[in-house]
């Protein structure tokens, strides 16, 4: 049987790690239960924001991470060992299924406005020719309101070939 795995930002796993009082679940974002129920590895992100300004920083936009001297290359440092971790598992016969990011995070947004440290991701699984397969946890998403989430993770797995490569 393939063995799968999926790489996810870090608040999808640890909602304490937003700006204080953003948080939309307790710990981890109830998906987080969807993707373990399948038997889905996952590689979570560093988070560049709590990492770079701390647990007490402000809230901020996309334009003032993109202005902060020296950011989106601490971005890229965070993120070179997850491609080469990437490209160590593919090479041992997992399926790299994607990555799942935040929409409208000033980092981890793909769609719409893509964050500072996603912008710096897919340079890197372009410059590696890795799967760019993606899904985003959309900003209505919450414990109390789950929508058609579901239905949004099963598209990204059917896009991911996580059906095709179980046997």
């Amino acid at each position: 049987m393939k063995k799968n795995i999926v790489v996810i930002s870090h608040c999808i796993l640890n909602q304490n790690s937003v700006v204080n009082g953003l948080e939309r679940a307790k710990g981890p974002f109830p998906i987080s239960k969807n993707i373990l129920e399948k038997d889905i590895s996952i590689i979570q992100l560093p988070c560049p924001e709590f990492l770079y300004l701390g647990f007490n920083r402000p809230p901020m936009n996309y334009d003032e991470y993109a202005c902060i001297k020296g950011y989106r290359d601490f971005c890229k440092k965070l993120l070179l060992p997850i491609i080469e971790q990437l490209k160590s598992y593919i090479e041992n016969g997992y399926n790299y299924l994607g990555i799942i990011g935040i929409n409208e995070s000033p980092n981890c947004s793909i769609t719409d406005r893509q964050g500072v440290y996603m912008e710096e991701y897919f340079k890197l699984i372009k410059d590696n020719k890795l799967n760019n397969n993606f899904m985003e946890i959309p900003t209505w998403y919450n414990e109390d309101n789950l929508g058609n989430l579901l239905n949004i993770f099963e598209e990204f797995l059917k896009r991911g070939n996580f059906y095709e490569k179980q046997h």
